[in-house]
């Protein structure tokens, strides 16, 4: 256990800077009471520490005065969105009129307006009122995307004219893509497919 004895050189108009003296002392037990505590111990020596120090007169380890100031914390959200789909799978076809969905879920920053558009895909010569699924030896398979369960509103990639808007609410919301593949197309068997691709402007 160790102290510290500041000693004042007298009273001058410029004194000298106070004298640190540290005294060292080491308190033994010599017959501790039987069952004594850490606990115990510790809070006796602790007691003489602060006796002690009391005697000597010097002052306590507690900070007299506080200081403070403040600082700022800033970000600056940019609108964002993000886009993704489920396949449109139709099934088998026996030349009767089917109908499917996929659903587009798009996630963007609150208050965010947007808009989501669907391509012609990529069959030669496919267009967005035109598109077409391609099978064996170049075949093709009509059929078309609606923005409606109706099957009456295109879906194309025209901001304004034929493309899905929204407003972001900083969850997922889901877009409904219907599809229809249209009656009496005998062309060849086989597996047909296309790739469309849904952008989003925002």
């Amino acid at each position: 256990m160790s102290f510290v004895l500041i000693v004042l050189n007298g009273a001058s108009a410029n004194p000298p800077a106070p004298a640190r003296i540290t005294i060292y002392g080491r308190l033994t037990f010599l017959s501790e009471p039987s069952g004594m505590r850490s606990s115990t111990r510790k809070a006796i020596l602790a007691a003489l520490g602060a006796a002690c120090s009391l005697c000597l007169d010097i002052p306590g380890t507690a900070l007299a005065a506080t200081a403070t100031t403040t600082f700022q914390v800033t970000a600056t959200v940019q609108a964002t969105c993000l886009i993704s789909a489920t396949a449109l799978a139709f099934g088998t076809y026996t030349g009767s009129l089917i109908t499917a969905t996929s659903t587009i879920s798009v996630t963007c920053t609150n208050t965010t307006p947007y808009n989501v558009g669907l391509d012609a895909g990529l069959a030669t010569g496919a267009t967005v009122t035109t598109r077409k699924m391609q099978g064996p030896s170049g075949a093709l398979l009509a059929y078309a995307l609606y923005r409606d369960a109706a099957h009456t509103n295109n879906w194309g990639n025209t901001v304004g004219t034929d493309t899905q808007s929204g407003t972001g609410n900083g969850s997922a919301q889901a877009l409904t893509v219907y599809g229809q593949l249209a009656a009496s197309q005998y062309v060849t068997p086989g597996s047909y497919s296309d790739t469309i691709t849904a952008t989003i402007s925002y």
